[in-house]
């Protein structure tokens, strides 16, 4: 008898050990991520000014957000960089992945150069083309000592043309990695497939736009998915970069969060646009979340 509960015991014991030692982990992700993202929406309703206030004033937050000229900038801004940022990127990660995929020799060598750039920190990246795009020292000042003296290339400095100077820095440093997903989707497409579509006499041509291509379907999907979150979120890289400038021609929302709650003390106007943002990415990821359960199902 004693030795059946002394086993009762031990199973027990080796079935609640995981739980217990993911629990304190799972309760500070459950409160300080989940928490202050139910804190922030309740921010969002209040008259909260350099310091939390719950003083309940609804939708005015919303109001007085949707009227600030900074935060259509910021929209317009994150709608032309998302854009560009994301075909960008899927198009050359998939021209990369096509090229390796061919079995070229030196494979090995340059799928590491290409994913080397996502091991780097949006910060260091900002920081590594705001010197190079820099008029001073960059790229113009290099070609010009070299004897061109006409080179011009401004556009850090040029309020029109500074948000494309972002999409190059982020398309730099993201790319390798979208190539990888679709190198990792074009390597499991079944070999068969393809050597029938041969016989049958259809071309390269053919054979990636009716075959491949549709089959990395769930590669697009999840590029997409990816770069839509990290260019909602942008911040870091932006900061890094531009600072935001010049003026506000580079103003992000995320940007704009941060300075409108911690600078300008306006922490409701400020938890009202995190807010925004929480939900456009929600819109994204939830319908991709439920897809990808309704097929494993």
């Amino acid at each position: 008898m004693a030795a059946s509960s002394a086993v009762d015991f031990r199973t027990r014991l080796q079935d609640w050990l995981p739980k217990l030692v993911l629990a304190p982990s799972f309760a500070v992700t459950l409160l300080f991520v989940y928490g202050f993202i139910l804190f922030t929406i309740f921010l969002s309703f209040t008259g909260s000014k350099m310091l939390p206030r719950f003083t309940w004033v609804g939708f005015e937050n919303y109001e007085k957000l949707w009227a600030l000229p900074a935060w259509h900038t910021a929209i317009v801004n994150i709608a032309i960089f998302a854009s560009l940022y994301i075909v960008i990127c899927t198009a050359i990660g998939l021209m990369l992945a096509i090229f390796l995929d061919q079995k070229i020799r030196g494979e090995g060598m340059l799928r590491p150069i290409y994913l080397y750039p996502m091991a780097l920190s949006f910060i260091v990246t900002g920081t590594a083309w705001k010197w190079f795009l820099d008029p001073g020292i960059g790229l113009q000042h290099v070609m010009r000592q070299w004897g061109w003296e006409s080179f011009t290339f401004t556009w850090i400095k040029d309020s029109d043309m500074a948000i494309y100077t972002i999409v190059l820095a982020a398309v730099w440093q993201t790319s390798g990695f979208v190539m990888a997903m679709f190198l990792a989707g074009l390597r499991g497409i079944d070999n068969e497939i393809l050597k029938a579509a041969q016989i049958d006499g259809a071309s390269n041509w053919q054979l990636y736009r009716r075959i491949v291509i549709p089959l990395l379907r769930p590669a697009f999907l999840s590029a997409f998915v990816i770069l839509s979150h990290l260019a909602i979120k942008s911040y870091d890289l932006v900061v890094a970069l531009t600072g935001g400038g010049p003026g506000r021609a580079t103003e992000m929302p995320a940007t704009f969060m941060y300075s409108y709650t911690f600078t300008r003390n306006q922490m409701g106007i400020g938890a009202s646009s995190a807010v925004i943002m929480l939900m456009t990415i929600a819109a994204i990821m939830v319908p991709y979340l439920y897809a990808e359960l309704k097929e494993k199902k």
